[in-house]
């Protein structure tokens, strides 16, 4: 392509900077910048766009200089940070995740049938079967080279059974499945599996399936509310992390895999995290009050 088409393209929008220019956008703008080569070196690795996102959390109040003091190295520290959360984060979800994934299976199949998701008449009527069906089609297409689709594709004739069709699902769309079924199953589903109401189920899951998005695609975590709100929240922060937690171990049934309970694991874990940088992120950034760690003292029945 030629030089011409990028200018074109490229009207109305930021010319790019070089490393040199980046740090020299930061320093202008009052980042103390204490090791130049490691700075480079970082900048290198880390994106300008993503890193400057956890600077952002230092700019003083008219949003235009950081705060007096502030280190790239503070920015870089907070990034570190953030990483190591969602880590931790993403951890608790794959055992809700999977749990959630088989009960819902596991009901649905026995009253309807193996492959009874097919029948619109199984779910509530607000739910857009035509649009469901394609997308399952498209998740059975993308999905055509792992080995258990490709054996029901080739022995069951493209026939999936919903225990084995769920393994493709995103969180996000297991949160839309449940949310679609009928008001009793989710009421059944809800009671046997969860002892909870069952709109505070379909709540905690969509929240949960945003807060996985957010990890998955290494959004900031730390200072960035989330949207939504957390039906039973036990503060008025019901968009923080620790209200998403506090789902998540209500929803978390006890796992005989694993010899240590989830609140345990996550609350060493997290203390273990906020200790380490303790110099740079505060507990209540993530909606965490002094006594957070007491919340996840015994697992959810």
């Amino acid at each position: 392509m030629s030089k011409s088409a990028f200018s074109e393209r490229d009207i109305g929008v930021k010319s790019p900077a070089t490393i040199s220019g980046q740090l020299r956008i930061l320093n202008n703008r009052g980042l103390v910048i204490e090791d130049l080569p490691a700075a480079r070196r970082t900048l290198e690795t880390v994106n300008y766009y993503r890193l400057v996102h956890y600077f952002a959390v230092f700019l003083d109040e008219m949003g235009e200089y950081y705060e007096e003091g502030t280190r790239f190295t503070d920015g870089v520290r907070l990034y570190d940070f953030d990483r190591k959360l969602r880590s931790i984060i993403l951890v608790s979800l794959e055992e809700v995740e999977v749990a959630a994934r088989a009960a819902i299976s596991n009901y649905h199949s026995v009253k309807y049938g193996a492959t009874g998701y097919l029948n619109a008449d199984s779910f509530d009527r607000r739910h857009n079967h035509k649009g469901f069906l394609h997308k399952t089609q498209h998740m059975i297409t993308k999905n055509a080279d792992l080995t258990f689709v490709r054996h029901h594709n080739n022995k069951y004739g493209g026939s999936f059974p919903l225990w084995v069709l769920m393994e493709m699902f995103s969180f996000g769309t297991l949160a839309v499945f449940y949310g679609d079924l009928k008001v009793n199953d989710k009421k059944e589903i809800a009671d046997y599996y969860y002892g909870h109401d069952y709109r505070n189920v379909e709540n905690w899951l969509e929240n949960l399936a945003i807060l996985r998005n957010r990890c998955a695609h290494y959004n900031r975590i730390y200072g960035n509310p989330l949207p939504g709100n957390i039906r039973g929240g036990e503060s008025q922060t019901t968009s923080s992390v620790f209200e998403h937690m506090l789902a998540l171990k209500s929803l978390h049934k006890g796992n005989t895999l694993y010899e240590t309970s989830w609140g345990q694991a996550f609350a060493e874990d997290m203390a273990k995290l906020f200790a380490d940088y303790a110099d740079i992120a505060e507990p209540s950034a993530l909606g965490f009050p002094d006594d957070w760690s007491g919340y996840f003292a015994t697992q959810a029945e």
